[in-house]
């Protein structure tokens, strides 16, 4: 008779492993819990600086002036009908021709002149509890908000 050499994992070698995995999951898992709202808040910031941020300064350098508040930040992909109607509008000034929402799915706020800039314009994102409080993310500095 031959004998055939046959090997396996025990019950107790399994139950070992799937320990050491749930281990390992209760010591990551918690670390990675608040990432996606820091990724969020991280978006809001780069869509107030830079996306939307970049192109009312491209609508500002053609027209004079930033869109009012009226006009609002569809000013970046029509042109303004409602005065003062720009002169040497060369839009649509956001890539891709639609206007961003905030990561929470709201409207980004506009208000130009600025109350906090007054040279220039307010933009703002109220945030993961979508009211205005302290955890809004803005363009201008928090000391200044009201």
């Amino acid at each position: 008779m031959f004998s055939e050499n046959k090997t396996a994992f025990t019950l107790i070698e399994i139950m070992l492993v799937v320990i050491i995995i749930g281990i390992l999951a209760a010591m990551v898992i918690p670390n990675m819990a608040g990432r996606s709202e820091q990724a969020r808040v991280a978006a809001a910031h780069a869509d107030i600086d830079a996306n939307l941020g970049t192109a009312l300064d491209l609508y500002e350098l053609d027209n004079g002036q930033y869109p009012t508040t009226e006009q609002g930040l569809k000013a970046l992909l029509v042109k303004p009908s409602s005065s003062p109607v720009p002169t040497n509008w060369h839009g649509p000034y956001l890539k891709k021709k639609r206007i961003p929402v905030d990561p929470w799915g709201r409207e980004y706020k506009y208000t130009a002149p600025g109350i906090n800039n007054t040279e220039e314009f307010d933009l703002s994102s109220y945030g993961p509890d979508g009211v205005e409080s302290q955890d809004d993310i803005v363009n201008w500095p928090h000391d200044l908000s009201h």
